[in-house]
């Protein structure tokens, strides 16, 4: 019992100096790289893809668009009828919501190309969808017109129809608003630093 060591203060084992490093959430981090070259191509596919479907969308909005009934008075102007001129603002919201789904559908589709996800892709989708728009105002307003065409010379107290029109060119923006829209919305909801590029 008398011959086993005793302990003392300084016998005990020293503390380490230096703690091991942990690695934290927020450094060490090297920042994903744009790639502008290599999302160039596909960037420009995505812009002519999208602004062609405004074309399809032109023709949808001519076809649903309501006309505005209007009765000739005796100066030989159209007068709409009483509740006629709603269909002015019907006009209106429908190119919109046309187009704002439309952008939605767009940012989504364009979201699903996952090895090029990024800030180049989503210039390329919102700029595609700002032509599509534009194209999509242009020809609906045509082909609109040709859906409901005017006789030459009416007569004071005829009921015609006039093609639906749209009064305000700031409905081109429900489209590109609606892509950038839903592509943020998903790359928010990302996790990744290179939104999952890698993961392709």
């Amino acid at each position: 019992m008398a011959d086993q060591p005793v302990r003392t203060q300084d016998a005990r084992d020293p503390l380490p100096t230096a703690l091991p490093r942990y690695p934290t959430p927020w450094g060490d981090r090297v920042p994903a790289q744009i790639h502008v070259r290599r999302d160039l191509l596909p960037a420009i596919s995505v812009l002519s893809t999208v602004s062609l479907l405004g074309l399809a969308v032109g023709f949808l909005w001519s076809r649903l668009a309501p006309g505005l009934l209007v009765q000739i008075v005796e100066d030989g102007t159209p007068a709409a009828l009483r509740t006629e001129s709603y269909h002015r603002f019907d006009d209106l919201v429908l190119f919109m919501l046309l187009g704002l789904a439309a952008g939605v559908i767009t940012g989504a589709a364009v979201w699903l190309m996952r090895e090029r996800r990024g800030p180049v892709l989503l210039v390329a989708a919102v700029l595609g969808s700002a032509l599509a728009a534009w194209l999509a105002y242009q020809v609906g307003l045509s082909w609109a017109q040709g859906r409901f065409p005017l006789p030459s010379a009416p007569a004071v107290g005829d009921v015609l129809t006039l093609a639906p029109r749209l009064e305000s060119a700031w409905a081109v923006l429900a489209w590109p608003l609606g892509a950038a829209l839903s592509y943020g919305i998903a790359a928010a909801w990302n996790g990744h630093d290179d939104l999952g590029r890698r993961l392709g």
